[in-house]
């Protein structure tokens, strides 16, 4: 029987949710203030994920001005009816829940159809054997909220003609736990004559978990599952290596077998830098619930795999003919900024927006996957007269990592930043004359080396930086790190021409 290893998507992929399609499987992920919005992924076997597109890949689609990092697109979910996809979600800062549809899962993707009277975050669709289609969300409680996270879990039925919701609006679980706190991400399912609806509650941190509940009615009455929850990893302690496991998405195989994809974090050092990431694990159903793990009840570093594994390529090397799935801009980028070329490079004009402000910077970024890496990038500089270029590492607005290239006195000043709660200080600073150059951030835990190389030289700008203020721990929110390119300048039109950018 063959293996895997979790995370089967690593790096900042919170909140999956997964469908088939036949013998296809499909799975999306939170993106939060980065554009384009919400990638979808394709498999063939649940591990192994390749990027296929994004959903929402187009301005009119997501609007994500002044959006913070863990503002903009929450929890989405994806489902298949009758030869469409439907992808729903919240944008928390402009519009509220919506839905897309495409034919292709390549897209493309709908404009949205945004849902009146619909409260809340973290709606999910459900289409019942009748054809009916159903809106589940979570809400605040409408009689008022008692505590913080006094929310409750909802359903309503949705018209596909009319794109909108219709009928009764009705409470139907506020979760397993006495005081429960932020029931959130609910799913319905319908298996053997039940609706089963499964959530996450306890917040997104250390008492995450999945709770489940039944009923033989879509409008309730739910009764919960007296073993919830059914997954968490609270009670393992935090010094536990993988921790804040919440957020499952179910899904069958054609021949009867049952998963949950879900996010959990991975534990560096007591820090948490790559955000929340997917994991895979094994469900069975017994006495008419599902146990998740049998004989472990938690998630699995390394997993036996009842399904043939289908291995899919892993882009290192990035060039730029054009844009790919991957790249990743922060909140609606300025398309004029990025000229991808035939030749495989990329002009990537500054503008006076810094990483540092709630604005779209010219940045494109890669998702960090791993504490153990290389991220360089190929500079020619002989367009940019102020300002400054270079790679970073960004959690947020105020917490980051640059090492960035300066024009000065006929040389280019080379400097490693930290930028920790809005204060930024130079940790490494070298110069050279070459204007072109190779930047590399190379990552061992918790620790990174800066160096700079030219046609004559190489040389270290900083090393040892320890970077666990880049964590969810110390930053907050919601996001892990992206890496990429930058370039910010008080003159109009300065640019940095960029030949590739490789992370492995």
């Amino acid at each position: 029987m063959a293996t895997f290893q979790n995370p089967v998507l690593a790096g900042f992929s919170p909140d999956p949710s997964v469908c088939r399609v036949g013998e296809d499987y499909y799975l999306v992920t939170s993106t939060f203030a980065y554009f384009p919005g919400v990638p979808i992924y394709h498999s063939k076997d649940l591990v192994n994920w390749q990027q296929i597109g994004n959903v929402l890949e187009r301005k009119e689609q997501l609007n994500l001005e002044q959006s913070s990092h863990s503002q903009g697109i929450f929890a989405p979910c994806l489902r298949y009816h009758d030869g469409l996809f439907y992808l729903i979600t919240t944008n928390v800062t402009h519009g509220g829940n919506f839905f897309v549809t495409a034919s292709n899962p390549k897209g493309p993707w709908s404009e949205p159809y945004f849902l009146d009277n619909a409260p809340g975050i973290d709606p999910s669709l459900f289409f019942d054997d009748d054809g009916h289609c159903y809106y589940v969300g979570t809400r605040p409680r409408p009689k008022g909220v008692r505590y913080n996270g006094d929310w409750e879990v909802w359903v309503q039925e949705l018209d596909l003609k009319t794109k909108q919701l219709i009928g009764v609006s009705t409470k139907i679980w506020q979760g397993a736990l006495r005081e429960v706190i932020w029931p959130e991400g609910p799913h319905l399912y319908k298996k053997d004559q039940f609706y089963y609806l499964m959530i996450a509650e306890g917040g997104t941190g250390f008492n995450h978990c999945v709770t489940i509940a039944r009923s033989k009615q879509i409008d309730g009455p739910y009764e919960g599952n007296k073993n919830n929850p059914i997954l968490t990893h609270r009670h393992l302690g935090k010094v536990y290596p993988v921790r804040n496991v919440g957020h499952g998405d179910l899904v069958s195989t054609p021949d009867g077998q049952w998963y949950m994809t879900c996010l959990a974090s991975r534990d560096f050092n007591g820090y948490s830098n790559l955000g929340r990431e997917t994991f895979l694990a094994k469900v069975e159903w017994e006495d008419g619930w599902p146990v998740v793990n049998p004989g472990e009840g938690r998630l699995l570093e390394t997993q036996e795999h009842d399904l043939p594994l289908v291995p899919v390529e892993k882009r290192t090397h990035f060039t730029f003919e054009k844009l790919l799935p991957e790249f990743l801009f922060l909140r609606n980028p300025y398309e004029e900024n990025y000229q991808f070329t035939p030749e495989g490079k990329l002009k990537l004009f500054a503008t006076k927006a810094t990483i540092g402000q709630l604005v779209s910077p010219s940045y494109l970024g890669l998702r960090q996957q791993s504490m153990n890496y290389c991220c360089q990038v190929h500079l020619n500089l002989a367009g940019q007269t102020a300002g400054e270029a270079g790679l970073v590492i960004l959690q947020s607005d105020t917490y980051s990592l640059r090492l960035t290239v300066t024009p000065k006195e006929n040389k280019q000043l080379v400097r490693l930043i930290t930028r920790i709660q809005g204060v930024e200080q130079v940790i490494g600073e070298v110069s050279l004359a070459e204007q072109e150059l190779t930047l590399k951030l190379i990552g061992a835990g918790q620790l990174v080396k800066a160096l700079v190389e030219s046609s004559s030289q190489r040389l270290v700008v900083a090393e040892n930086v320890d970077v666990h203020y880049l964590s969810t721990e110390v930053a907050g929110g919601f996001v892990g790190c992206t890496l990429g390119v930058y370039t910010t300048s008080p003159h109009d039109r300065d640019y940095v021409e960029v030949s590739y950018l490789d992370l492995e």
